[in-house]
């Protein structure tokens, strides 16, 4: 009964705020033009008084008035609208203007507008200019105290444990008040487990585990062998609770390796009867003026990084590098490519003289951990409960992509056809973003062509990558040491193929059966003798760009 009164009455109020009395004292009902009518001269007001402070704001600002006056009219603004980051600027300048003239009161200042961000962030929790303001107060204030801040993360995310500001100031202050990786793990936890759509919480716990259980064995993986088995129980139980959630499955790929690849050195080939070497990183580098040292054993006019030219000429950053120039190979049993970091952080790949001219060497690219049985075991165990939820509910997305990435790290080359399929049905279950799983699918498939080239020890031999449905080129920088790559019959357009610059080596390309229309790509490739373009219509019916393509390349196949 009473909480029909309370409804009966809010309703009551509400309707009384689209009613006033008529000259006769009786209540008259707004009508919908009279109620929008109100509203905009109310708007207006509001923005009239807002161009009023924020006049006399810069007026003061151009006065260079830092005073109480500005902080109160910064304040009147900001208590409404805490996301105008000049005005917290302002403010900021009042408060250091303050700093200098009274030293005395000063803590009680900085105190004052730390409240004052609070009553700016119940407005909005997520104002990035608010939490940076707080951040800034502590860190110049006489004296700070970093665990109520802690405390106050705490009020905040149990309000809302999804708000990422928070999370990210939360990291910030642990440090400051020196709270244990241990405690703050616990915290995750409690949060994971409260709601396990938290993006923020799992990408925390991917921060403190490697701290909390490094792998000792192999610096190279994030945590030991044992955490990741209660991991991936974690994230499978997780993720199976809200199958749609895409929280967990994305830390689940975290687990099982599926990041951007660190730097490494990983090609090389120097061909002294063809004056040309070239040099290729997992990630871009600025070998030029980097600071970094490099150092070919068997070639000691390689070594000065200043005369390396990058393939990409529109950034001084490049996983590709190029060397033009006359040099002599020295006999060497185990020559070697090495790069030296200013952190002192090495890189080292083998080279194999194919002749008394000619050395070459590429690295199999890191595309996942390799993990041992016992993990294996456990990602055999998810990999059968996806296909037992798949069986529920087919079209999940987020079990389909899942059991293609375990089915990826289990045994890539095996699955090979199944995770093709699942990546096809994708395209449907999920057509918005098909070109995404088309991208991955091209991905996937030259990692496992790239690996068994590599494998069959001929690092200058054509690459066959035609008939394959790709999309996208990934990892050209290992083709680099190719004389003829082969990328026929594909779904490949002209915006896909600006990084066959890397192909520095290549004399022979095939590009036809794809959907070219300029194949402006081909300028860069300096070193082609022969490329074939058949079966792109779109191309071949442009006559002015097959006239331009014949004075760059001699031998043209349409």
């Amino acid at each position: 009964m009473t909480n029909n009164m309370n409804c009966h009455h809010a309703e009551h109020n509400q309707n009384n705020n689209n009613k006033s009395l008529n000259k006769h004292g009786r209540l008259k009902v707004r009508t919908s033009a009279e109620e929008a009518a109100r509203k905009k001269l109310e708007q207006q007001q509001k923005v009239k008084a807002f161009r009023g402070a924020m006049g006399r704001i810069m007026a003061k600002k151009s006065a260079e008035e830092y005073d109480a006056e500005m902080m109160e009219l910064t304040s009147k603004i900001l208590s409404n609208h805490p996301d105008v980051a000049t005005l917290w600027n302002l403010r900021r300048m009042c408060i250091l203007a303050q700093k200098e003239s009274d030293t005395d009161n000063i803590q009680c200042v900085f105190d004052k507008d730390l409240r004052f961000t609070e009553t700016c962030l119940m407005v909005n929790p997520k104002s990035y200019c608010a939490w940076h303001h707080r951040s800034w107060v502590l860190e110049n204030a006489p004296t700070a105290n970093w665990q109520t801040e802690v405390e106050l993360c705490t009020k905040y995310l149990k309000l809302d444990e999804r708000n990422f500001h928070c999370w990210d100031y939360r990291r910030y202050v642990v440090e400051k008040a020196n709270v244990t990786p241990e405690k703050e793990f616990d915290f995750c936890t409690e949060k994971i487990e409260k709601n396990f759509s938290n993006y923020s919480s799992w990408h925390y716990r991917s921060k403190l585990l490697p701290v909390l259980y490094p792998n000792t064995e192999d610096p190279s993986r994030p945590i030991s062998e044992e955490k990741l088995k209660e991991e991936l129980e974690l994230v499978l139980t997780a993720a199976f609770t809200d199958p749609n959630d895409s929280s967990a499955w994305f830390y689940q790929r975290w687990l099982l390796g599926y990041s951007q690849p660190e730097l490494d050195l990983v090609a090389c080939r120097i061909d002294a009867s063809q004056n040309l070497a070239v040099v290729a990183f997992s990630q871009p580098v600025n070998l030029t003026t980097g600071g970094f040292t490099l150092n070919v054993s068997c070639c000691d006019g390689c070594n000065d990084t200043s005369k390396w030219m990058p393939t990409n000429e529109e950034s001084t950053f490049a996983v590709t590098w190029v060397l033009k120039s006359s040099f002599v190979l020295n006999e060497s049993d185990n020559p070697t490519v090495s790069l030296q970091a200013t952190d002192g952080a090495s890189y080292m790949l083998d080279l194999h003289a194919i002749s008394d001219q000619c050395v070459v060497g590429v690295k199999k690219p890191k595309t996942g951990y390799v993990f041992g049985s016992a993990i294996v075991d456990v990602l055999k165990a998810q990999l059968a409960s996806c296909h037992e939820l798949l069986e529920y509910e087919p079209d999940s997305k987020w079990t389909l992509l899942t059991a293609a990435l375990l089915m990826k790290a289990i045994d890539r080359r095996g699955y090979h056809d199944t995770i093709r399929h699942h990546l096809t049905k994708l395209e449907s279950v999920d057509f918005l973003r098909a070109g995404y799983y088309q991208d991955l699918a091209s991905k996937w498939t030259i990692e496992t062509k790239l690996e068994n080239w590599i494998e069959a020890g001929n690092l200058t031999a054509e690459i066959d990558l035609s008939g394959m449905q790709l999309t996208v080129m990934n990892y050209v920088q290992y083709l680099a040491t190719s004389d003829a790559v082969d990328l026929s019959q594909n779904r490949l357009v002209d915006r896909n193929l600006g990084v066959l610059r890397d192909l520095v080596f290549c004399r022979r390309l095939n590009l036809s059966g794809n959907d070219l229309e300029t194949a402006a790509a081909i300028k860069h490739l300096s070193a082609v003798e022969k490329i074939v373009l058949k079966d792109n219509e779109k191309l071949i019916k442009n006559e002015t760009v097959i006239e331009e393509l014949k004075t760059k390349v001699s031998n043209i196949t349409l």
